[in-house]
């Protein structure tokens, strides 16, 4: 059941309706195989890119599509609508992708950013750490100048695509201070970088999670992004971007899980009538329609403002916030109205809602997003008087 939409331009609504199409015929037949199987789906990645769909965000002179961020994020939930893991995927590869776009050099684009927008290469972001995830800052890893090469020694943790992206995105400490954090392009195969083996998760297992070793990897020094020290600074507008994506996901995710619950609640019959009509059931669909809209709501409200050019990082913490709680309630109650049959591997509602849970931890555990917004709201009062101004 496609949600009714409001787009920007008929570029976006036939882009839509070909990821729409894309989605149906060629994502939905293989998520549940492959998620059951645990299998990577590195195939549909490169189909993707050869769509255009891994850039649509970035310039068309570097190779990418040339979209504003609403239109993006809403391809992001057609997605997760279906698959969540590759939309997942499409979101890291996405930000992995942002610092070379955005802090990178003339060159440095010039040479990476056609072949990853592309699909040609499939980009992995790495920041957090076994003990620094919440906090960058306290990250361990470093990177050691040396002459006309930087050696990085440590390790990075639940990394999306580890082990199997051709680039990882690495934030390393190059001052002992908590702002000497520098950004770096590390392709896969250099000497010394390795994976742990992936990691059992309870969801998302068609998505590789692993964690990235670092020993006395030497790269040279045109593969840092931007200047040194400035890398802290890449990571959190980057994370903002990614929070976005994280929400439109989200936000897939839980309109699949309303669709599959509508669909059963419209054939289901007790006590002579469909169970939608039983009011116990219609409301709860009602309050899951809600949630669905109000999370589509805040991340195209945080993207426009992005597209203008505008401060945008409060409500993509509000975005990620609002959506991932809704997916994650949304999807439960989906459990609920299929009942014992909801509960079963036999319909996908039950991995829905497993797959929703991360989405409360991961680029910023909800927790960070309160407090993210709450700091925002000491500083400053711009949302009253943006209401006030209109």
């Amino acid at each position: 059941m496609p949600a009714r939409r409001l787009l920007p331009t008929d570029e976006a609504v036939d882009l839509l309706k070909l990821v729409r199409e894309i989605a149906g015929r060629e994502l939905a037949p293989r998520a549940a195989e492959h998620e059951a199987a645990g299998r990577f789906p590195r195939e549909v990645f490169t189909m993707l890119g050869q769509t255009g769909l891994l850039g649509l965000p970035y310039p068309e002179d570097v190779g990418g599509g040339g979209q504003p961020y609403e239109v993006y994020l809403q391809v992001l939930e057609e997605v997760g609508a279906v698959w969540a893991s590759v939309g997942v995927g499409m979101s890291v590869h996405v930000l992995s992708c942002f610092p070379l776009a955005t802090f990178g050099t003339d060159r440095q684009r010039a040479d990476w950013l056609p072949d990853l927008l592309a699909g040609d290469l499939l980009g992995a972001y790495c920041l957090s750490e076994a003990q620094a995830g919440s906090d960058p800052a306290a990250m361990r890893t470093t990177a050691r100048r040396d002459g006309d090469e930087y050696v990085l020694n440590g390790a990075k943790a639940w990394t999306t695509h580890g082990g199997e992206a051709d680039f990882y995105l690495v934030m390393a400490r190059t001052a002992d201070d908590r702002t000497g954090i520098s950004s770096f392009l590390v392709p896969a195969g250099t000497p010394g970088l390795s994976a742990d083996p992936p990691e059992h998760k309870m969801g998302l297992t068609g998505s590789t999670t692993a964690t990235m070793l670092f020993s006395d990897v030497r790269i040279p020094v045109e593969r840092r992004i931007g200047d040194e020290g400035q890398g802290l600074q890449i990571a959190l507008a980057a994370l903002d971007s990614g929070r976005l994506g994280i929400a439109a996901v989200a936000t897939g995710l839980a309109q699949g899980a309303l669709d599959r619950a509508v669909a059963y609640a419209r054939e289901r019959e007790t006590f002579g009538r469909a169970i939608i009509d039983h009011q116990g059931v219609g409301f709860l669909l009602a309050d899951m329609e809600a949630a669905v809209q109000a999370a589509r709501a805040t991340y195209l409200h945080a993207a426009r403002l992005r597209d203008q050019g505008l401060p945008f990082g409060r409500e993509a913490s509000v975005a990620k916030l609002v959506a991932t709680d809704n997916a994650m309630k949304v999807t439960t109650d989906a459990v609920q109205v299929l009942g014992g049959y909801g509960y079963t591997t036999d319909f996908p509602v039950e991995r829905y809602m497993r797959e929703a849970k991360v989405m409360q931890i991961f680029e910023g555990t909800n927790q960070i997003q309160r407090l993210v917004i709450s700091r925002s709201l000491r500083k400053d009062d711009r949302g009253a008087i943006g209401r006030a101004t209109g």
